[in-house]
């Protein structure tokens, strides 16, 4: 592939966990092998069934206990993103992979799950044939300026205001 480089989509609009699972599945059509290391998620969606068609390129993994809407995060949401953590970083080390997509990592340093350090870290460790995908809304000032590429998805309207709930197959 030659150089890879650091991609984060932000932003409070939808489609950056969408954008990524594109990016993968065009990395996995290449024969490139694919980390989703997801933090934060904890349950199976239809993206989760048609990633298994790919099984053989793209693996993912998830290393969260689901959303802190109604609740704060605990000693085991930071456990499990701390393993998430840990087990990213011995990725980047195997270069087992082509790409490695952190999905929901600026929400995880947001929330006290891992430290800005933590993701800046993994950041400047990425060997250079690597391509590192970073979503999440609210990327760190620190993050955007270390990465290649930015971009964000920027709310215009959306129909969760009128009360739409996720669909299956659009949503989860």
């Amino acid at each position: 592939m030659g150089t890879g480089y650091i991609h984060v989509y932000t932003g409070h609009g939808k489609g950056k966990t969408t954008a990524a699972i594109g990016l993968a599945i065009r990395a996995a059509g290449a024969g490139l092998r694919v980390l989703i290391a997801q933090f934060i998620k904890e349950r199976q969606c239809s993206e989760h069934a048609a990633l298994k068609r790919f099984s053989d390129l793209i693996t993912i993994k998830q290393y969260g206990r689901g959303m802190f809407l109604k609740r704060k995060p605990g000693r085991a949401d930071i456990a499990a993103a701390r393993a998430g953590y840990e087990e990213v970083k011995e990725a980047l080390r195997s270069k087992q992979f082509d790409m490695i997509i952190l999905d929901e990592a600026n929400v995880a340093v947001r929330c006290g799950l891992l430290a800005l350090q933590d993701l800046l870290d993994i950041m400047a460790e990425k060997p250079g044939s690597v391509e590192l995908v970073i979503t999440g809304r609210d990327a760190d000032k620190k993050v955007m300026k270390a990465a290649d590429l930015v971009t964000e998805m920027r709310e215009i309207k959306h129909y969760w205001k009128q009360g739409v709930r996720a669909r299956r197959g659009i949503e989860k």
